[in-house]
C-alpha cells in the first residue's frame, strides 16, 4: 500500500461526528511509557516525568475530577506544569483542580484574549449549544455522583507564564518544547517531546484530523486565518514526529504516515484559499465559487467537521467582508422573506406550498425550504409548509448532511422542530413521503 493510500485509509477510519461523542477512559489509556490519556469531550493527558506530572489540558470543570482521579492512580503527582494547548472550555475548565502548591499553569500568549472572545459570546453559545452537545448534564451528574464533595467548578484560569514563540521545559530531566501556533484558535500550542518524537497538537487542526478545518463554526467564532494555520502544518511538519497526538481518537502513529497527511492537508487548505482568491479576482460572485471549487482527488480530505463550501465562504468573507457585490438588497435589514411573502400573498399559499412539494420531489431540498419558509413568514402556523420543511431537512440530511457534526446538529434540529409543528397537508400526500426516505 503506497503512503498516499495510507492517508487514504486514515481519511475513511475517521469518518466523522462519531468521533466526538465524549468517551471517558477508566483507567487512563497508555498511549507510551510517558504519555497517558483521559478522554472525555477533548482528552486530557498525563506525562509521566518520573518523580513528578505535567498535565495537558484539563477538560470542562465537571470532567476534571474524573481526569484527576485516573490521573493520580498513575502519579498522584507534584504537578509543578499545568500546559493547556488552547483557550477553550474544554481544555481549561479543571485547570483549578489540578493546581497545587507549587504549580504554574502555562498557555500561549493570546490565551487571555481567546478566553474574553469566547465570554462575549457565553449568552449565544449557551443559548444553541443544545443543537450540538449533551446538555442533559448525564456525564456531569454521574461523574458528580462518583466525586462526592469534589468541585466541579469551570475555571477561567490566568497562565501564571506565557508563551510567545517558544518555552522549553526540563521537567525531571525530560525535556518538553511549547511551540506557539494558530489553529482552531489563535492561542494554540503544540507540545514536543523531542526525546519520545512525539508532537500533543489536541484540536489545533481541528478535532478531527485529517479533516478540513472549520474556518468559521456555525456556533458562532471568530474567523481563522489561512496562513497562520497552513505555517503551523509547516511548523508541524518540521518536527518530523513518529507519534502525532489529537484531541479525539488515538493517535497517528508513523513519521511518513503523519508527514504525508500533514502534507496533504497543508496542499488541500492551500488549494481552496488559491482558487477562491483567483475566482475573486476574476469577478467570480461568492456563490459560483461555493458551487465550483471542489478538492481534486489526490488532496482529499475528510469534511466531517469542517467543509470545502465553508472554507470558500469564510475566505471570501476575510478578504471582501460580508457584502458580496450581487444586489442592493444587501445593504439593507429587510429580508428575502418578505418580499417572498408578497408573491405569496398573490399566487396563494396553497400554489407556493404545492410548488414546494414538487422541488422537494425533485431533490431541490434548498429551494422547497426558501418557498416553504416564504409561506410560514405570512402564515405561521401553516400545517403544511412546516411538513415541508421538515421533509426538505430530512433530504438534507439524508444528502449527507448527516455525516459533519456541524451540519447534522443544525439540520436535525430543523427537522425535528418543524415535525413537532407540522400537520397532514389538506391535499396531496405528506411533504416527508418519499423523497426524504
Amino acid at each position: 500500500m503506497s503512503i498516499e493510500e495510507e492517508v487514504d485509509r486514515l481519511v475513511d477510519e475517521r469518518p466523522g461526528r462519531e468521533l466526538l461523542v465524549p468517551r471517558y477512559d477508566d483507567p487512563a489509556h497508555r498511549i507510551s511509557d510517558v504519555l497517558y490519556r483521559s478522554g472525555g469531550t477533548t482528552a486530557s493527558y498525563c506525562v509521566l516525568t518520573g518523580r513528578s506530572r505535567v498535565v495537558v489540558n484539563t477538560g470542562l470543570g465537571y470532567e476534571a475530577p474524573h481526569h484527576k482521579r485516573v490521573f493520580d492512580a498513575l502519579c498522584p503527582g507534584p504537578t509543578p506544569w499545568i500546559v493547556t494547548t488552547q483557550g477553550h472550555v474544554d481544555h481549561l475548565g479543571g485547570v483549578a483542580l489540578f493546581r497545587e502548591p507549587g504549580t504554574r499553569y502555562v498557555a500561549q500568549e493570546r490565551n487571555q484574549a481567546c478566553q474574553a472572545d469566547d465570554a462575549r459570546i457565553r449568552g449565544l453559545r449557551l443559548r444553541t449549544a443544545g443543537l450540538w452537545f449533551d446538555t442533559t448534564g448525564r456525564d456531569a451528574r454521574r461523574i458528580a455522583a462518583a466525586h462526592p464533595g469534589v468541585s466541579l467548578h469551570q475555571d477561567t484560569p490566568v497562565p501564571d507564564v506565557t508563551v510567545g514563540s517558544r518555552m522549553d521545559l526540563e521537567v525531571d530531566g525530560l525535556p518538553i518544547e511549547l511551540h506557539a501556533a494558530v489553529g482552531e484558535t489563535t492561542d494554540s500550542l503544540i507540545v514536543w517531546l523531542p526525546d519520545h518524537r512525539t508532537a500533543l497538537v489536541s484540536n489545533l487542526l481541528g478535532p478531527l484530523f485529517p479533516h478540513f478545518p472549520n474556518l468559521n463554526t456555525l456556533r458562532g467564532d471568530r474567523y481563522r486565518m489561512v496562513e497562520p494555520y497552513l505555517q503551523s502544518i509547516r511548523t508541524l511538519r518540521s518536527l518530523r514526529p513518529d507519534m502525532l497526538v489529537t484531541g479525539r481518537h488515538d493517535p497517528v502513529v508513523g513519521s511518513e504516515l503523519i508527514d504525508a497527511a500533514l502534507a496533504r492537508l497543508h496542499d488541500a487548505v492551500a488549494f481552496v484559499h488559491e482558487r477562491t482568491l483567483e475566482g475573486i479576482n476574476a469577478g467570480e460572485d461568492v456563490w459560483t465559487l461555493v458551487r465550483r471549487i471542489e478538492l481534486p482527488r489526490h488532496l482529499r480530505v475528510g469534511q466531517g467537521y469542517g467543509t470545502v463550501a465553508w472554507g470558500v465562504r469564510t475566505i471570501w468573507e476575510t478578504y471582501v467582508g460580508w457584502f458580496k457585490l450581487l444586489s442592493s438588497t444587501e445593504l439593507y435589514p429587510d429580508q428575502h422573506t418578505e418580499a417572498m411573502s408578497t408573491l405569496v400573498e398573490a399566487l396563494g399559499t396553497e400554489a407556493v406550498v404545492d410548488r414546494a412539494r414538487r422541488a422537494l420531489a425533485e431533490h431541490r431540498p434548498v429551494v422547497a425550504v426558501h418557498l416553504a419558509e416564504a409561506v410560514l413568514a405570512l402564515e405561521p402556523a401553516h400545517g403544511a409548509a412546516a411538513a415541508v420543511m421538515a421533509g426538505a431537512h430530512a433530504r438534507l440530511l439524508a444528502d449527507g448532511g448527516e455525516r459533519n457534526f456541524w451540519a447534522h446538529g443544525w439540520l436535525e434540529h430543523e427537522r425535528r422542530r418543524w415535525e413537532a409543528l407540522a400537520v397532514a397537508p389538506s391535499t396531496g400526500p405528506p411533504a416527508g413521503d418519499g423523497p426524504a426516505d
